[in-house]
């Protein structure tokens, strides 16, 4: 028990001195694109329309607004800012006074201010409440484990942040560099949340091997159905921005991957429990019926897994679906269309992961487990 024990609490560490290392591993994008100025909270505090041009759902030109200034140089200050609208719902908002919003603040060479835009209204503080009460949730539901659930967590969010987006960025292959990290993030969170035994070793060896059979799929079948990595939200932006260099396709091919890794883990575990459960419950087990019992588990879980990927998917497609359906667009032309080849491919691929997981998984747990004598 003991040495049980030190190998998860070693793991752990470990696990906590990378989460630590990446919060301050520099990204090479820190640069500062405007000078002499500095975001900061601001309190609305009286709003002006009279420039605002409405146009039935849309409005454009500008929103006075006053901000009285909650944090940085001019703290205290009550400062006229402007809102500036562009007629897009999307990225639009219209203050009302009592908002607290994010400013940007533009100040001459005395650091006195010339403009100040106010950018979006300020979620952070919120955001932090809401993350903090799920954690907590998290904690009182899990115990210790849940602590080990949340450091996976943050572990997995830097590696995205830190290390998977600014690689890209650097014209490394998306395909390779998404694959690592999709085997990187699932072996921490195996070995975090079920502990460093031969349960979560069965589960990642599966999960592994069903990880390599996704990027396989997602790379043939974004080939064999034509797709091209411009579907991809905000991908044309990218490329003016100076990023010409970026591999769309393949970037498509990796996003794919590491989507579909989170369902593949999480089965994979559950197959490779299923297994330990029945070894360590009955004497004399046969590989063979431990085998047929991680496999009875996987099935069930395989149909679910596929809906949940299913509905992921389609659920993010939905407004677009309902233009479609709205303008009357014609079947045939919808199923041929880029956009809907490129969800079949996103969910088929994610399809193949799951189902090929269950056997490998079920595969290793038999090898691995030892008999109950």
């Amino acid at each position: 028990m003991f040495h049980k024990l030190s190998k998860d609490g070693a793991f752990i560490c470990v696990s906590f001195v990378l989460s630590v290392i990446l919060i301050f591993l520099p990204t090479g994008f820190q640069r500062n694109i405007y000078v002499n100025a500095e975001g900061a909270r601001a309190k609305v505090i009286k709003t002006d329309d009279s420039t605002v041009v409405d146009t039935g759902l849309f409005r454009q030109g500008e929103q006075r607004v006053g901000l009285m200034m909650l944090s940085g140089k001019h703290e205290g200050e009550i400062l006229d800012g402007i809102n500036m609208l562009s007629g897009s719902l999307a990225q639009d908002k219209m203050f009302e006074k009592g908002d607290v919003a994010w400013a940007l603040v533009e100040m001459d060479g005395d650091g006195d201010p010339v403009f100040v835009n106010a950018v979006d209204n300020y979620r952070l503080s919120r955001e932090v409440v809401l993350v903090s009460s799920f954690f907590v949730a998290l904690v009182l539901f899990a115990g210790r484990r849940g602590l080990r659930m949340i450091l996976s967590l943050v572990f997995s969010f830097l590696c995205i942040w830190k290390l998977l987006i600014p690689s890209m960025l650097k014209g490394y292959d998306p395909v390779m560099v998404c694959s690592v990290m999709t085997v990187v993030i699932s072996a921490v969170t195996l070995f975090l949340v079920s502990g460093t035994n031969r349960r979560s070793l069965a589960a990642f060896l599966g999960a592994f091997c069903s990880i390599l059979v996704t990027i396989l799929v997602a790379m043939f079948s974004t080939w064999f159905l034509m797709i091209h990595g411009s579907v991809l939200e905000m991908s044309e932006s990218l490329l003016y921005s100076g990023f010409v260099h970026l591999d769309l396709t393949g970037l498509f091919s990796g996003i794919v991957t590491l989507a579909a890794g989170g369902a593949i883990t999480d089965l994979s575990i559950d197959v490779s429990a299923a297994a330990w459960e029945v070894g360590d419950k009955v004497e004399n087990v046969s590989r063979r019926t431990l085998f047929d019992s991680a496999m009875e588990v996987g099935r069930a879980g395989v149909g679910t897994q596929t809906t949940t990927l299913l509905l992921a998917y389609m659920g993010s497609y939905l407004t677009v679906m309902m233009v479609f359906m709205a303008q009357a667009t014609p079947v045939a032309n919808i199923l041929t269309s880029k956009q809907m080849a490129s969800e079949l491919v996103q969910a088929v691929t994610g399809a193949f992961g799951i189902i090929s997981v269950t056997p490998l998984t079920a595969l290793f747990s038999a090898g691995l487990h030892v008999k109950r004598k």
